[in-house]
């Protein structure tokens, strides 16, 4: 049962982010819950990866660097699925910085 409800908390986070970010956008609440469970994988498989290729530049960084890693799954994401599109790295880079916040303060309202 919390997965479910980590699952559609996290896809109303993405639902915010492409209310508050131009050049994010997803169509639907239904279209954000896809959203999240492609971004949800793709943190499981492929985040651990890129963080590990990106540590001496996330070190030097002081931790920020991590943003643009969440970037680049929010991309590779908005890029498998058709009703979720990022217009370019700013939007991604700022879309990733919003959603952490967005999602903080969702789960901090709904603690799971």
């Amino acid at each position: 049962m919390s997965l479910l409800l980590v699952w559609l908390l996290s896809a109303l986070g993405i639902f915010i982010t492409s209310r508050l970010v131009d050049g994010f956008e997803v169509k639907s609440f239904g279209s954000a819950m896809l959203a999240s469970f492609v971004v949800g994988f793709l943190n499981m498989i492929l985040r651990p990866l890129l963080l590990l290729l990106t540590l001496p530049v996330n070190i030097l960084t002081l931790g920020l660097f991590t943003f643009v890693v969440n970037a680049m799954v929010l991309r590779l994401a908005a890029g498998l699925l058709k009703n979720f599109t990022i217009r370019g790295w700013g939007p991604a880079i700022i879309g990733a910085f919003i959603l952490a916040v967005v999602n903080m303060l969702i789960f901090w309202i709904f603690p799971v």
